[in-house]
Order: structure tokens, then C-alpha cells, then sequence
């Protein structure tokens, strides 16, 4: 892995950690989420970068692909936020929080561990 991968890794890590942060001072509520237009706003632009990045990996080391779960989801739900906004409902993305971001969160922080522990 080479130093630009784990700049996307951290880019994933940091846009996590910045979805995570919106639900300090508000309930992690789904009905909250669903009736605040600048939190929704936020978040699916935050899964835009985690998307991004993730296409990036791939595309420059095609073996991390099968060290993240769901790599190919992740890119996927980049492009129908970004080019099928009108599809996009509150229940999917909320769906992708609660379910899916920890788990990708997990498998992030190993890989950039492992690069940090490789480089030793």
C-alpha cells in the first residue's frame, strides 16, 4: 500500500468520524435525521468523499478491495447520491449509518494499522 491509499483511508476515517460528530449535541434518531434538510445534506455528502475515496482505492490497489466488505456498495451508493439524488431515500441512508459505517469504520482502522505497523 502505498502512501496515497492511506491518505483515501484516512479521508474514509475522517468523513466517518465527521457523520459521527453531527449526532453529538442531537439524538442519533432516525426521525431527527429524516426532518433536518442540513444534517441529510451533510451526511450524503460526507458518503460522496467516503465513495470517492473508496473508488480510488480500488482503482490503485485492487487487493485492499477484498479486505473491505462492502468496497463496491460503498462506490455505488457514491454514484446514486451523486447522479440519482431523486432516488435517494432517508430510510437507505439511514439504513447505511446505522448498519453499514461501523463495520467499514472497523475495517479502515485495521488497514491504516497495518500500514503504520508495515512501515515500522
Amino acid at each position: 500500500m502505498d502512501n496515497k491509499t492511506l491518505k483515501w483511508l484516512f479521508d474514509i476515517k475522517i468523513a466517518i468520524e465527521e457523520i459521527e460528530s453531527y449526532f453529538s449535541d442531537i439524538p442519533k434518531d432516525f426521525f431527527v435525521y429524516r426532518e433536518n434538510i442540513m444534517l441529510k445534506r451533510a451526511i450524503e455528502r460526507d458518503l460522496e468523499i467516503i465513495g470517492e475515496a473508496m473508488n480510488r482505492i480500488i482503482k490503485s490497489t485492487p487487493l485492499i478491495q477484498d479486505q473491505i466488505t462492502s468496497a463496491k456498495s460503498v462506490i455505488g451508493l457514491r454514484n446514486q447520491v451523486i447522479h440519482a439524488y431523486d432516488n435517494i431515500s432517508d430510510e437507505m441512508i439511514w439504513s447505511v449509518l446505522i448498519k453499514h459505517l461501523p463495520i467499514l469504520k472497523k475495517e479502515i482502522e485495521v488497514l491504516i494499522n497495518d500500514f503504520n505497523i508495515s512501515k515500522k
